[in-house]
């Protein structure tokens, strides 16, 4: 005797079918960026292997006094070096020349070029530079300090530097492999505006999909088990007896 009557079985049947075939997609994105994710190293996804292991802080001597360099109230300091000049960026909205207190409004391509070259490896080729004022949700340096200098290079890699324009900090190099990282992060987590999100109404419905057609499949195994259904069929013949 069936535990279940055969329509009701046939809609659990159509339910695991159908939700397997809705889902099917997404569960293969989230094992196809699962295994990315393992078998990459995350130092490399940052770019570690184009950042100039040998770089090294220039020591400066015969510095103004921050208090020197600016009449205004000092609640923070920072000593920078830009293309081989030492600036202070002082509470974190201006630069001062820490030799002569002059102020510096912004920076030029040639020194961001120049930062650029002493974080970078040797020998990679610019191929251009371009100032940006705005990035879009999707841009790979969303979220980053605005105005910058995104310098380019010559490489199958597609690498990509990216300094600010404020202070002249070299900020992070993006290429090829870090926006494939990026993009099946997006699909992993399934926050399609600003990537880390693990709380989007999106994921949770398909994780509760998800949930259920795993459910289901269980449930038609228990319901069309013949293992399942000689056991319960003995237990009733013992009740009756």
């Amino acid at each position: 005797m069936p535990v279940v009557k055969r329509k009701t079985a046939s809609k659990i049947r159509k339910t695991h079918r159908y939700l397997g075939i809705f889902i099917g997609i997404q569960f293969l994105l989230w094992t196809i960026s699962g295994m990315y994710f393992s078998w990459t190293d995350i130092d490399e996804i940052h770019g570690d292997q184009y950042r100039n292991p040998e770089m090294v802080q220039t020591n400066f001597d015969e510095l103004l006094s921050p208090s020197e360099a600016t009449e205004m109230d000092i609640h923070a300091v920072e000593l920078k070096e830009i293309a081989g000049k030492p600036y202070y960026w002082i509470n974190h909205s201006m630069l001062h020349d820490a030799r002569t207190g002059e102020m510096k409004n912004e920076l030029t391509e040639a020194e961001a070029l120049a930062i650029a070259e002493k974080n970078m490896i040797p020998g990679l080729e610019v191929s251009g530079i371009e100032k940006i004022t705005s990035t879009g949700k999707h841009h790979e340096y969303r979220g980053s300090p605005l105005p910058a200098y995104v310098i380019s290079y010559a490489t199958p890699n597609d690498i990509r530097a990216y300094v600010s324009i404020a202070d002249g900090t070299f900020r992070t190099l993006r290429h090829r492999d870090w926006r494939w990282f990026d993009f099946l992060w997006m699909t992993h987590t399934m926050d399609y505006e600003g990537r880390d999100d693990f709380n989007t109404f999106v994921l949770r419905a398909f994780s509760l999909l998800g949930l259920i057609t795993v459910m289901s499949g269980f449930l038609l195994w228990f319901i069309s088990s013949p293992t399942v259904l000689k056991l319960i069929g003995t237990t009733k013949k013992k009740k009756k007896n």
